[in-house]
């Protein structure tokens, strides 16, 4: 899932993953992605999330959605140094904070690399159920 208010950057990282064949659900903001994440009882292998958006910033959206799915991925992606620094209190539950800008390819590799890893966790939910980003 991509969590993401700027429709360029969310239409371009969505692009990119489709290309290597993932299944993506991209939302415009944070709490929006927190329903489409309730719907799907969490079932992704991803949540990628802008950290500055306007109703519910990816902060709070990565505090919401590791306390009801604890083993569910979640890396942040920012264009602010100051946002960067605020999210290294979410260490322990999330992967870490892609800074903008990046290449399509950078972004590839990087959710090439995490989706490798195993799932934090032990999901009960099977591979055919859950979405990649």
């Amino acid at each position: 899932m991509i969590a993401e208010d700027d429709t360029g950057v969310r239409l371009l990282v969505e692009r990119a993953l489709r290309l290597e064949g993932h299944d993506v659900i991209a939302v415009e903001d944070g709490e929006l992605a927190l329903e489409v994440l309730e719907e799907h009882a969490g079932a992704f292998d991803l949540l990628l999330s802008d950290i500055r958006m306007p109703a519910m910033t990816g902060i709070e959206l990565a505090y919401a959605a590791a306390a009801r799915w604890p083993d569910l991925r979640i890396q942040l992606m920012t264009g602010y140094a100051e946002q960067k620094e605020a999210a290294a209190d979410l260490a322990a539950i999330i992967l870490g904070v892609i800074e903008k800008p990046f290449s399509v390819a950078e972004l590839r590799r990087h959710v090439g690399r995490i989706l490798a890893t195993n799932v934090r966790g032990n999901r009960s939910v099977p591979a055919s159920q859950r979405y990649c980003a």
